[in-house]
């Protein structure tokens, strides 16, 4: 591979507590910089690398002084203190091991892999290299999501007997359909792609993970969309309007998507719970619903981002009733409800200090599986599919933040 490197002219962290970062990748999560190149924080972006011309031309403009390569071994060899991963899906294994082997804390955005198996090499090799991982499932610092787990830890809807999670995916058309999201190849499925979020999300509020699943579903109106696309000249924001509706007129489509627009996921977990995961990509609204049902009381968010709430009913009523106490979900600023930020920060801090984070990348890899194996079930007529678990040593090590006995 040829190299395009443009040189800054000068250092931008020129003093040593000053955290350099470098970006891999800088398409549609790049906005991400904005958090990462932050002096007065305590970090800076001082390598990009891209494999596209547009790409790293968007990070020359956002971020001048950084150098901007198609090389990934100069961001290797540049003695970076952290590095984010924000391939697309499919290269994240590969970029990921060779961060982990040079040693760098590494943030992978989710999800971790598109298998199982992949999933679990890079955790493998995570201990082996002793070099931290964090996975950037942003969702645990979401307002609506952290005022359930704050719900269920207090014992207010007593033990967790079931969670159930509707996903009304209503961009999905345009999110998903037309670029390397449609195509089981790239993504696998959007059971795992989109739904990893959620199903990390229902293992944190249920307090398990998925050990068996069966998944249903189908490609039930994209497919029959005449009007086809090669779109690997222009990215989401470049072809994304309000204005495609209904589904069945929607324009320029992957002409190979052959992932599923409806599906859901059946789950039993390790600790008893059982969950649901339902996800369509052509509703009008876009948002989702969780409920979390325990032995005294359960919840439900209605919105999911601020100006929704949360809605405890823990006394019997008959027929649809009002909630004995309302939540509002919590204003934060920044990008994805204020979860972004606080990702960074976490990660941040995790990559210079070590410890313990919200995040887990046993949680998310347990998230790949349930979606992977999911999927595998569907496109096998629904039966009942047996998730393996990670070797127990494995697990203790994650769990011990990193850091072998």
């Amino acid at each position: 591979m040829s190299s395009h490197t443009q040189q800054p002219a000068a250092s931008p962290a020129a003093t040593t507590h000053v955290m350099r970062v470098g970006m891999v990748g800088f398409g549609l999560r790049a906005g991400l910089h904005r958090e990462l190149n932050a002096p007065e924080r305590g970090s800076v972006v001082s390598h990009v690398c891209d494999l596209s011309e547009r790409g790293r031309a968007d990070a020359a403009r956002a971020l001048p002084e950084a150098t901007i390569t198609d090389d990934l071994e100069i961001l290797l060899a540049a003695g970076l203190d952290a590095i984010v991963v924000l391939t697309p899906d499919f290269t994240h294994r590969e970029v990921v091991l060779r961060t982990l082997k040079a040693g760098i804390p590494t943030f992978c955005e989710k999800p971790l892999d598109i298998t199982v198996e992949g999933a679990d090499q890079i955790l493998a090799v995570a201990r082996e290299t002793g070099t931290r991982l964090y996975v950037g499932h942003n969702m645990r610092h979401m307002p609506v999501v952290r005022g359930m787990r704050d719900i269920v830890a207090s014992g207010e809807i007593g033990e967790v007997k079931a969670v159930w999670c509707r996903h009304f995916v209503g961009n999905g058309g345009d999110y998903y359909f037309k670029d390397w999201h449609a195509q089981r190849e790239y993504a696998n499925t959007l059971l795992l792609q989109k739904g990893a979020h959620d199903i990390d999300v229902i293992h944190w509020l249920a307090g398990g993970s998925s050990r068996r699943v069966s998944g249903m579903g189908g490609l039930t109106v994209y497919g029959d969309v005449a009007s086809r696309r090669d779109n690997s000249d222009r990215r989401m924001w470049d072809w994304f309007s309000a204005d495609n509706w209904p589904p069945t007129e929607q324009t320029d489509l992957n002409p190979d998507l052959d992932v599923e627009d409806l599906s859901m996921v059946q789950m039993r977990l390790d600790n008893g719970v059982f969950a649901s995961y339902e996800q369509c990509h052509f509703t009008p609204d876009y948002w989702r619903n969780y409920t979390v049902i325990g032995t005294a009381g359960r919840i439900e968010n209605f919105g999911d981002s601020p100006g929704g709430e949360i809605r405890v009913w823990t006394t019997r009523h008959s027929g649809l009733h009002d909630p004995d106490r309302v939540v509002p979900i919590e204003e934060s600023d920044g990008g994805h409800g204020g979860a972004d930020p606080a990702l960074i920060q976490e990660f941040l801090r995790f990559a210079s200090e070590g410890g313990a984070t919200d995040t887990s990348p046993v949680a998310a890899r347990e998230a790949v599986a349930t979606g992977d194996l999911a999927a595998r079930s569907l496109r096998a007529g629904g039966g009942a599919v047996d998730v393996p678990a990670l070797p127990e040593d494995l697990v203790a090590y994650f769990e011990r933040g990193q850091t072998e006995a």
